[in-house]
């Protein structure tokens, strides 16, 4: 019998710590959300006590936390445990999961291939390092399709990332596809005709347009790292580029409460939280006293002075987005005014962020729409184009990308990666709250000096 941890309990460390349970295994799991434990699985209070005799460790955390679990494992783990880093991530962060574990550690790449929730905990799963063999005989055990490959630690992810290119695009396409068939009419007769091409048709069909919608932010963040891997290539990789970007627009249609939470936190302690890159130039600011703002960004290209390409852009926006305008910081003309504003505004745009000048301010405040720009022109635009919408742009000195977070206040505007909003918003959490901690210190040794 073994002593197995899981660290992480979400779909995936439940049905593998049910799995070693079942087969008369000790299992002890950790996660610090209140989630549901598999019958005969003890929910451990920390990854110390979780890791603590283990025989067996698996990583099921997402990639993000994953180093820093791993450095807090590493002081209980017995020098005979292996440990297998589950987490879909690049080959850089695995390495960097076997230095936090330490070099004496029994470290080994794992990757799945293939879907959890359809196969469970017999999942294919491909393993790499010194260590593979090992790894693969105890999960086996469970009846796993273990595959060691040896080799060295990151060849077993790299081989899942190349494989993200393929899984993960085809089931952007499908969802493209059966967005199209709903949009016209036609999605019964669209559903025929893709299942009537896949192996078990409409099986798969569901399985790839459920998966991809239900972890489309995860996914995405995995397309990232295989951007990342072929971007060293000879080529370039568009459709797995737009594969990510049809990812981080089906997670945009679920993870509003992200646009609200980081509205709550400053731009400031934002930036301090990422690389403080991102900022607009200071010349863009709120037009009034509004409260921050904060959505994904579609983005606008404009020539300077010529509005055609936003009145193009606002039957395309979505509830919560916000219009992001580079205008070439031209402040002689304006972009907007009363009535684009309250289109906008119906349309449930949740405000506008502009390199260029408006007009009828007064106007927009009564309606109540944030508005950040330049500078304010009685001088209407012109209509004749050219512009571009919902590409890549370069606005008021910062990269944005369409889909972005877009974060405004009082201070600027910042823009944050899709792709890093849910650390960079914990890791500003963590700024403030450090402000406050050594604030109330300075005022408690002032209050002290004066008494």
């Amino acid at each position: 019998m073994m002593r197995v941890a899981v660290l992480g309990l979400g779909e995936a460390g439940f049905k593998y710590s049910r799995a070693f349970a079942e087969a008369g295994h000790e299992v002890a799991g950790f996660d610090p959300r209140d989630l549901e434990t598999a019958a005969g699985v003890v929910k451990a209070a920390s990854v110390v006590e979780a890791v603590s005799g283990a025989d067996l460790v698996l990583g099921l955390t997402t990639s993000r936390p994953s180093v820093s679990v791993a450095a807090e494992a590493s002081a209980s783990l017995a020098g005979d445990s292996v440990y297998i880093d589950m987490n879909a991530a690049s080959p850089h962060r695995k390495r960097e999961v076997q230095n936090a574990l330490g070099a004496d550690a029994k470290f080994v790449d794992g990757a799945v291939i293939g879907s959890v929730q359809r196969f469970g905990a017999q999942v294919h799963v491909l393993l790499s390092g010194a260590h593979s063999d090992e790894a693969a005989e105890k999960l086996k055990a469970i009846g796993a399709e273990a595959e060691s490959i040896r080799g060295q630690v990151g060849d077993a992810s790299r081989r899942k990332l190349l494989r993200s290119v393929f899984m993960k695009g085809l089931g952007a396409l499908l969802t493209e596809a059966m967005r199209a068939g709903e949009e016209t009419g036609e999605v019964e007769w669209m559903r025929t005709q893709i299942a009537g091409e896949l192996v078990q048709g409409g099986e798969t069909l569901d399985r790839l347009l459920s998966g991809t919608r239900t972890h489309a932010y995860r996914r995405s963040v995995e397309l990232g790292d295989s951007v990342d891997l072929l971007s060293g290539l000879e080529h370039p990789w568009p459709m797995t580029v737009a594969a990510r970007a049809v990812h981080l627009s089906l997670a945009a249609d679920t993870e509003g409460p992200l646009a609200d939470q980081l509205a709550a936190v400053p731009t400031s302690a934002l930036g301090d939280a990422g690389d403080r890159l991102g900022f607009l130039n200071s010349s863009v600011k709120p037009m009034w006293k509004s409260p921050p703002l904060a959505g994904r960004a579609f983005t606008v290209q404009t020539r300077p002075g010529d509005n055609q390409a936003i009145h193009r852009a606002l039957p395309l926006t979505a509830p919560g987005d916000v219009l992001v305008v580079a205008g070439g910081g031209y402040s002689e003309r304006a972009l907007i005014g009363e009535l684009i504003a309250e289109r906008a505004h119906i349309r449930g745009i949740a405000g506008m962020i502009i390199d260029g000048a408006i007009r009828d301010v007064k106007e927009i405040e009564e309606i109540g729409f944030p508005v950040w720009a330049t500078g304010v022109s009685p001088a209407g635009p012109y209509k004749s184009g050219p512009g571009r919408l919902r590409e890549t742009i370069a606005v008021a000195g910062a990269v944005c990308r369409h889909g972005d977070y877009v974060v405004a206040d009082a201070d600027g505007v910042l823009v944050v990666p899709a792709i890093a909003a849910e650390k960079i918003l914990a890791d500003g959490l963590a700024v403030v709250d450090d402000e406050r901690r050594r604030q109330t210190e300075m005022r408690s040794e002032q209050s002290l000096s004066n008494n």
